[in-house]
């Protein structure tokens, strides 16, 4: 029975030392792997959490900046904007911004009629002769038909088809048809980037007021102003090129478009 315990005693003994150096060792390796992974693992979280935080944070000042540049341009036009049409001067050329016809609940869009309304009123008052529709696609045809509905004569009316921005419609008022006193019209909110692309063009622009849509169509209508007015100045800034040139047009000489 003693030599058998012995041999036991034996095994036993190599097994062990087997375990401490081949599986012991094992064990070792996986926990240093383990503690290798670790900091690894914390140090990618770092910068994608870095990452997200630069994101947060530029899209901030982006939008802080948006917000400022529109509250400028607001108070800048306080001075040349009217809803009252008793007091806008009297100018040859009216500049009419576009929008498209058709609302997107597939009625007619508010802000189109309203625009032409001020239009066809600035008209019957005497306070322009002549009339720039100005914007894309089918825009300045639609401008032009609902004018001539609200009794203003087809002759008076210029259709500018490169009206893509605001910008391109101010641009061309100047370079087309060679306009620099003008009065523009569209909703105050359109108006103040208008008067200070305008203005910074050399252009002597008052801004006629039309009624603005009570209820916007959508959130994105609502907020794409404070965009508009960080592009307005950038404009500005590099003297953005018109999309497209056209041909000089001497309004009240040259037949109408």
């Amino acid at each position: 029975m003693q030599a058998g315990q012995g041999v036991d005693r034996v095994e036993a003994m190599a097994q062990e030392g087997f375990d401490r150096g081949f599986g012991g060792g094992q064990t070792r390796h996986d926990d240093g792997l383990q503690t290798a992974i670790v900091p690894i693992k914390a140090r990618r979280m770092r910068l994608i959490l870095f990452a997200l935080f630069l994101v947060g944070a530029v899209a901030l000042a982006g939008t802080l900046l948006a917000w400022l540049a529109e509250r400028r341009l607001d108070r800048m036009a306080e001075a040349w904007s009217f809803s009252d049409i008793a007091r806008m001067p009297s100018v040859d050329v009216a500049l009419v911004l576009g929008t498209a016809p058709i609302g997107p609940e597939g009625g007619p869009n508010r802000y189109f009629v309203y625009r032409l309304d001020a239009a066809a009123a600035l008209w019957k008052a005497g306070k322009a002769k002549y009339f720039i529709v100005s914007g894309s696609g089918e825009e300045p045809t639609a401008m032009r038909a609902g004018l001539i509905e609200r009794g203003v004569p087809a002759e008076a009316i210029y259709r500018d088809p490169a009206g893509y921005r605001t910008w391109d419609s101010v641009l061309s008022a100047r370079d087309v048809y060679g306009q620099k006193r003008l009065v523009i019209v569209s909703q105050r909110f359109h108006l103040d980037r208008a008067l200070f692309l305008a203005r910074r063009l050399g252009i002597e622009a008052w801004g006629l007021e039309a009624r603005d849509v009570e209820a916007p169509y959508s959130v994105f209508t609502e907020l794409r102003r404070y965009p508009s007015a960080l592009r307005a100045y950038y404009d500005v800034w590099v003297a953005a090129k018109a999309r497209e040139d056209g041909k000089t047009i001497a309004i009240g000489v040259d037949p109408p478009t």
